[in-house]
């Protein structure tokens, strides 16, 4: 082998660690496939100002909202696969919506690089304080003496989905009210025109803490923090049921290994800062970070979870 032929070879076996340690060289766009504020900002905007606080380079955040997700989720996968272009993903857009819309604009597990599972959080079972119901088997007795009367709001194909899961598992009738966001469905909810909901904990804390609201149960396997007192549907009687909303980050498909496990490493590092912890807490969120490859298989799971649900359920995109 000739002399060039040996330090073109040296030059391509060391070109993807030296790119990796020089990245990032300029700013990272990261989308956020929903509209400014709530839970899908607070965690992209909290890695976000860590990231640019330890890299010195510009996380800008990019809100894509459109189609429960689908719109800036796809954009993600279609971006260049340099690591400069990094998405927020949502149980919802990446694991509920290929199998409510015939074209959501992605597969996702092809076409993206999964870099860590950020976060989780359950859903909060919430009722009007007109609402006769102190517990889910109130709430249980009561669908079941007024069939189709009760009428349940939500924002997002998820919680949707808690409610659809719910009446299948219990064999009760209730109403879904679809909405553009989870703010307008508290306000009706507030307002008396909804009786319950399904929704993240954020919104209607303070409202729970002053008694304008009843929360009944959290969904997730585990009691919350934020409501210790409420149990889970699963304790509530309900065997089976359980639903945790999540979010994660990804790259689209093809991005150098060496610049994931950068991303990862400094990602996982932010998520484990007290400061961090106690940020997320407070909104009801719980930081987790792992792997790629245990976000790629969690991903694959939830995927296989949620496809079962609908066709349980036979829920339809709203």
């Amino acid at each position: 082998m000739s002399m060039l032929r040996v330090i073109a070879c040296a030059l391509i076996a060391n070109a993807a660690p030296a790119s990796a340690q020089q990245f990032p060289s300029k700013p990272i766009r990261f989308i956020v496939p929903y509209t400014p504020g709530g839970g899908t900002d607070l965690v992209a905007r909290t890695i976000g100002q860590k990231l640019t606080d330890a890299w010195r380079q510009q996380i800008i955040i990019d809100n894509r909202p459109g189609a429960q997700g689908n719109v800036g989720t796809a954009a993600g996968a279609r971006a260049a696969a340099d690591g400069y272009t990094i998405v927020l993903g949502y149980v919802g857009a990446l694991c509920i919506n290929p199998f409510l819309y015939s074209n959501v604009g992605f597969d996702p597990n092809v076409d993206f690089a999964p870099i860590t599972l950020a976060t989780q959080q359950p859903y909060l079972i919430v009722v009007h304080p007109s609402v006769p119901a102190k517990s889910i088997k109130d709430l249980l007795a009561l669908a079941r003496a007024n069939p189709g009367k009760l009428s349940f709001g939500t924002s997002g194909s998820l919680p949707q989905l808690a409610g659809e899961l719910m009446k299948h598992l219990t064999n009760i009738n209730m109403v879904h009210v679809p909405y553009k966001g989870a703010g307008p469905a508290l306000i009706d909810l507030i307002g008396g025109q909804l009786d319950l909901t399904f929704t993240t904990p954020a919104g209607p804390l303070p409202f729970i803490r002053n008694g304008r609201l009843r929360v009944l149960a959290v969904t997730s396997a585990a009691r919350s923090d934020i409501v210790p007192d409420a149990p889970t549907v699963i304790e509530a009687g309900i065997s089976g049921y359980e639903v945790t909303g999540w979010y994660g980050v990804l790259a689209p498909a093809g991005t150098p290994k060496e610049v994931v496990s950068r991303l990862n490493a400094e990602m996982v590092r932010i998520l484990r800062l007290p400061e961090i912890r106690d940020k997320l807490a407070h909104e009801g969120i719980q930081p987790v970070g792992n792997t790629p490859e245990e976000f790629t298989s969690y991903i694959r799971s939830e995927t296989a979870k949620w496809g079962k649900v609908v066709q349980l359920t036979g829920v339809k995109a709203n």
